[in-house]
């Protein structure tokens, strides 16, 4: 805003303040000039213009800035700042008010916890993953599965990421065949967030979503009211590199535009053999035509490749000859490799070649529409697309494990790294160059595109006197093709891929497509050119839901419905004759109903308690048998969730603490595992169905202002999670996908693996200036348990035992990070450095059928932000 002149100069001031007390450092100016000054130990401030009337901007870290208009007078009073750690509603949501479930503290009868942006600004962006950021969070923890950047899994509660539901300005974005996330698809996320909120249980959301553990509300950024940039540029371990530019115009009349544009590399995530490379993007529109109306249009997109690192076995694992002594490697170990060491990687020709790595691009456009019908009833409505295109990479033929001496020496050197070379020589010993079943090698690419529409739309009416009432729907329209295309023929000439649909005769591939996200977007391969299998699946989803609400000062109470159809059609163009097989359509019904209430019985001390039960269709992943069109016999059902949980808060100036419990049984669960089965070892899957999991635990967090610059706050989660009762199981063999075995796995009281039973947490900040700060946090894990393996549990009954998951050491983790901040105008110079795991603790962070994975040793990064 640019004020009108006059020919007087005058002296405007005021003093800020926040919930505390005076604010020292502020940075105060005026919009469109270089007139700024900086308020005083008691937070006062003075500066001399020429305008008549205008708009003073007040910022400094740690606060939401806010903007002050004035015209004749010369005293602006007493300013009241709000912290970013606090944020409002209003500040954390600009668009799509009636889509996004964000919980109030103190009115949403759940158990949340929010990150605020300034907070993930600081711990959230570079090397580290996007669920890091929510670590310090009861009942939250964060493992990496396969090492590489993007590669982390997050538990709530004891639940995988596939069984926690989250939304993205309240799109589901959880995997619509298998409920997973891959948070390599969403790298520099924390970028655009304006918070991210864990609803731990069934959560706020009015959707009928995989809410079993908990849910995860990101909201990103908008198109802003007001004008300003930053570039930002990062470093850090193993090469890694970061540069960020952002710009937003503010609302320029009716209009308002943001764009974000990232790029990062590394040589290596910490374990040799990860490196990765991706670029970010966020373009933002927003139209305001009246106050009644407020549109949104917003894509962002994360290309990226990366190498990856899977657990290991503890010892190296050897073939045999006929004397029964060791010759080659079959399977590397951590004794050969060393913590950093990495099997899935080795050297050809001088350069680094990894046999896993994964490449996606999966571009999210949505636009949001947020309509005010009158004063008691508005219309919010996001539509939404998503395309996604990329893969993973992987050996298609012989094994490096079982590549003898003659080639060599073995598919593996000493120290557990790929032998390249030997591999090249091998296929060049294979007289025609054409590579079929288990002779040769080369490497393939699973692909794994999708195209994703949707529409999420809710009415909202208030009454004005204590009740809201919401109805809306929410449609999906999804397809996924899955194939693979040659990615290096390492040697050969071409790889022989004949199917049932080509008909007899050999049918040879020679054409490689690069493992790269940018062409895979453009150039997949077509049908011609897929090796391996070729298939496709739609699943469509059409749900209603609707909630009532009463709220007043003492008492918030709520009841929430959803009811949904989802169907399911799967194509094979691979493995039956006279071209494409199609299954019937399968519809699923499903449905879910929450209930909730919070009093507020005295000035504040809060307690709330809520109730839900769940029926969820299953995942495409568990309806169809593998590689074909055919349902799975019998028809797998719907799981049922049941939810209870109940809570306490408490909180004065300065001080928060919460108390939850929660109860958790999910039923009727079907769970598809890969192993082996026999004395001959078989490989297949094994089917689970009917087991029955029951997670209940105890949450405390706490925070606290000890002095008005030190801040304290900590966690702790006691968790009891065990399967009950005997599951059914059946294994299908993978090369016929026929059902050779079948039996009870005694479950009762066996534990859930995977995450920490027990953990607590303490952290603490401290402004040393006010411009000046440093942090710490300690996070401790233990009863932690492996993965549960079906074939140890069949092994142990086999052998008269009682199955017990293994336990693993728990182990404590130290963080800590360092802000500096250089003022001078209305501009700002930002240092931030932060140290992850600063003592450089050893520890398991997961078991599975593979073997173990250790935590990453120390890493750091380093940022210099300007922001304008």
């Amino acid at each position: 805003m640019i004020g009108n002149y006059s020919w007087a100069q005058r002296t405007l001031s005021g003093k800020v303040t926040d919930s505390d007390g005076p604010v020292a450092g502020a940075t105060v100016l005026i919009r469109g000039t270089n007139t700024a000054t900086a308020t005083d130990s008691e937070g006062n401030f003075s500066l001399s213009t020429d305008l008549e009337s205008g708009e003073i901007v007040i910022r400094i870290l740690g606060f939401s800035s806010k903007s002050i208009p004035f015209s004749s007078q010369t005293s602006l009073g007493t300013i009241v700042l709000v912290s970013s750690d606090s944020q409002s509603l209003d500040e954390v949501i600009v668009v799509g008010r009636g889509i996004i479930d964000f919980a109030e503290d103190r009115k949403t009868p759940i158990a949340v916890s929010t990150v605020s942006r300034a907070e993930i600004l600081d711990k959230g962006v570079g090397n580290v993953e996007f669920p890091e950021i929510m670590k310090n969070i009861p009942s939250v923890f964060v493992t990496n599965q396969a090492g590489g950047f993007g590669d982390s899994q997050n538990f709530l509660r004891g639940f995988d990421q596939s069984n926690t539901a989250y939304l993205l300005n309240g799109q589901p974005i959880n995997g619509m065949e298998d409920g997973n996330m891959y948070w390599s698809n969403w790298s520099s996320i924390t970028d655009i967030a304006n918070a991210v909120q864990v609803q731990r249980g069934l959560g706020s959301s009015k959707l009928a979503i995989s809410s079993v553990g908990g849910t995860v509300n990101i909201v990103t950024k908008a198109t802003d009211m007001e004008e300003g940039g930053s570039v930002r540029f990062m470093t850090a371990n193993n090469g890694y590199a970061k540069g960020t530019i952002a710009y937003n115009t503010g609302l320029r009349g009716k209009w308002g535009f943001s764009f974000l544009l990232d790029y990062w590399r590394a040589d290596a995530k910490y374990a040799k053999g990860t490196a990765g490379e991706g670029q970010s993007y966020f373009f933002s529109v927003g139209y305001k035509p009246n106050a009644r109306h407020n549109i949104n249009f917003m894509v962002f997109g994360a290309p990226q490749w990366h190498d990856q690192n899977y657990s290991k076995a503890l010892l190296t694992r050897y073939n045999t000859d006929a004397e029964n002594n060791p010759t080659t490697i079959n399977t590397p170990g951590y004794d050969i490799t060393g913590i950093r060491g990495n099997s899935n990687y080795g050297y050809l020709n001088g350069k680094g070649l990894a046999i896993r790595k994964n490449f996606y691009h999966k571009p999210v456009a949505n636009l949001n529409w947020d309509f005010d019908i009158s004063e008691k009833s508005s219309l919010s409505t996001v539509l939404y697309a998503s395309l996604g295109r990329g893969g993973g990479v992987g050996p298609l033929g012989n094994g490096l494990s079982f590549l003898g001496e003659q080639f060599g020496g073995g598919g593996y050197l000493p120290d557990g790294s790929i032998n390249w070379q030997g591999l090249v020589d091998y296929n060049a010993g294979i007289g025609d160059g054409i590579g079929q079943n288990r002779t040769g090698s080369m490497l393939r690419a699973s692909a794994n595109n999708h195209a994703w529409y949707g529409l999420v739309s809710n009415y909202s009416f208030d009454t004005q006197n204590y009740f809201t009432f919401n109805v809306g729907a929410d449609i999906r329209f999804y397809r996924g093709d899955h194939f693979q295309q040659l990615v290096d023929k390492l040697g050969l000439e071409a790889w022989n891929a004949p199917n049932t649909n080509r008909g007899e005769g050999d049918y040879l591939v020679s054409k490689t497509f690069k493992a790269n996200p940018w062409t895979a977007l453009f150039n997949p391969a077509g049908e011609e050119y897929r090796v391996g299998y070729d298939n496709s699946e739609q699943i469509n989803y059409q749900g209603v839901f609707g909630q009532a609400e009463f709220s007043n000062e003492i008492v918030s109470a709520f009841i929430q419905g959803a009811v949904s159809n989802q169907s399911y059609q799967k194509f094979d163009r691979w493995n039956y004759e006279g071209g494409q097989a199609e299954s019937p359509v399968e519809n699923k019904f499903g449905y879910n109903v929450k209930a909730g209430a919070s009093y507020n019985f005295v000035e504040g001390h809060t307690i709330f308690a809520n109730a839900g039960f769940y029926s969820r269709q299953p995942y495409l992943d568990n309806v169809f048998v593998q590689n074909t069109v055919d349902f799975t016999d019998p028809v797998v059902e719907n799981e049922e969730i049941l939810g209870l949980e109940a809570g306490y808060r408490f909180e004065i100036p300065n001080f928060t603490i919460n108390l939850n419990g929660y109860y958790t049984s999910w039923a009727n669960r079907f769970l598809l595992q890969s192993g082996t089965y026999g004395d001959d070892n078989i490989e297949g899957a094994y089917l689970l169905t009917g087991i029955t999991q029951l997670h209940k635990g105890l949450e405390l967090d706490f925070q606290t202002y000890i002095l008005p610059d030190w801040m304290l706050r900590g966690y702790a989660s006691i968790g009891d999670w065990q399967y009950d009762g005997d599951s059914p199981f059946r294994f299908r063999e993978e090369v016929e996908s026929q059902i050779i075995g079948t039996g009870y796995l005694p479950l009762s009281g066996v534990k859930v693996g995977n995450a920490p039973q027990t953990s607590f947490g303490l952290g603490t900040k401290y402004k040393i200036l006010s411009d000046l700060s440093v942090d710490v946090d300690f996070n401790f894990y233990d009863n932690l348990y492996g993965q549960v393996d079906p074939e140890d549990v069949v092994g142990a009954v086999l052998e008269g035992e009682v199955y017990e998951a293994e336990k693993l050491d728990g182990f404590g983790v130290v963080d800590a990070g360092l802000s500096y901040t250089i003022r001078f105008g209305g501009q700002h110079l930002k240092f931030r450095g932060n140290v992850f795991n600063v003592f450089n603790k050893e520890y398991f962070g997961r078991k599975d059928g593979f073997g173990y994975f250790y935590g990453l040793g120390t890493t750091w990064n380093a940022g210099l932000t300007y922001s304008f």
